[in-house]
């Protein structure tokens, strides 16, 4: 299984995904500063993959602190915190993991200082092994929602790449192959930077499982050749309401989706659910360096002084989506209903 991130003894090792697929390469943060920067530089991404890496980075805060005390812990640990905080606004796993630190460290601060290190330490440990076990599990439900055979569109990467292993959307696909399901995946290219064509491929190659890279403006053409059976995406942050934030492009395809009666799935743990957002219009939008549109390859691509904009994700209506496949099963409107039940553990 693909390692996206793990902690070491010399700091949390990621695979750098800005330079996949041609070169497969590793970097080590020693520092939670550093952990900051590779989750805003995007050489990891993919919201629950984002949690855990805040997470160990907030770990690593507290294995280098110098503080003698726990007073002087705390203010280290909420300075990364914080820091951690203001990387990738949108991914809603990521205030999910710092709050889940937070509540670690105010339960066990009554103990002897090394022994609240290491059990923050391994909070951020626990997380990571939760979470391949979470998108397992979803995959199982997932996979039943999967055609037999035929064309799957995904957009965007929600694979082992956007989580810890396994993945979500691209879980779902994994478990239905492992089904005996006859899946050929296509997967939109996802400009501006281009997750589906450079990482999704690059996954399913891997695993041996077919294939086809299409541009973004292909998927309405694809669909009305009859080439796809189903839609399944991965989620960076999902409203009370059913609403869904992900990658930009997600809302289109979904349209197109409504439009050729394609059933259009979303896969995301429960970290992912933010019941304490109504709806999907109060979900903050990252907007990203133009750079990302303007050049490719870092070849520019448009003009000089042009101007641009570089949303990181839309949001999705509930009206468009057919079905929310977490860990602990299936929501279907309403999902104001659903989403809670499932949350609460029913």
């Amino acid at each position: 299984m693909i390692e996206t991130l793990e902690w070491t003894d010399k700091g949390v090792r990621f695979i750098d995904q800005t330079k996949l697929p041609m070169e497969e390469t590793y970097v080590t943060c020693k520092t939670s500063d550093q952990v900051a920067d590779v989750i805003r530089n995007m050489v990891v991404r993919g919201a629950p993959a984002i949690g855990v890496a805040a997470a160990m980075g907030i770990a690593l805060a507290v294995k280098n602190s110098k503080g003698e005390t726990v007073g002087e812990l705390k203010r280290e640990f909420d300075q990364a915190c914080e820091a951690m905080g203001k990387t990738r606004p949108t991914a809603v796993n990521l205030f999910w993991a710092i709050r889940r630190m937070q509540e670690k460290f105010e339960l066990l601060r009554v103990r002897p200082l090394a022994k609240l290190k290491q059990a923050l330490i391994e909070e951020a440990q626990r997380m990571h092994a939760e979470d391949i076990a979470a998108n397992q599990a979803m995959g199982h439900f997932g996979a039943t929602l999967m055609p037999a055979s035929g064309g799957v569109l995904t957009h965007c990467n929600a694979g082992a790449l956007a989580t810890c292993g396994y993945g979500t959307a691209l879980g779902v696909i994994r478990a239905a192959v492992e089904l005996g399901k006859k899946i050929h995946v296509y997967a939109d290219e996802t400009r501006p930077f281009l997750q589906g064509s450079r990482l999704t491929a690059w996954e399913l190659m891997k695993d041996g499982i077919p294939t086809t890279v299409i541009s973004d403006n292909m998927s309405g053409a694809m669909m009305k050749q009859g080439k796809i059976g189903a839609v399944v995406v991965g989620a960076d942050r999902i409203a009370a309401n059913g609403d869904v934030a992900n990658k930009i492009g997600t809302y289109t395809v979904a349209v197109l989706a409504k439009e050729h009666e394609i059933p259009f799935y979303v896969a995301a743990p429960l970290s992912t659910i933010d019941l304490e957002t109504a709806e999907g219009s109060k979900i903050p939008i990252e907007q990203r360096n133009a750079r990302e549109v303007t050049h490719i390859g870092g070849k520019q691509m448009t003009p000089d002084g042009v101007q641009v904009e570089n949303p990181a994700f839309d949001v999705t209506p509930a009206k468009y989506v057919t079905a929310i496949v977490t860990e602990r099963g299936i929501a279907r409107a309403p999902y104001e209903q659903t989403l809670a039940k499932l949350a609460a553990g029913k």
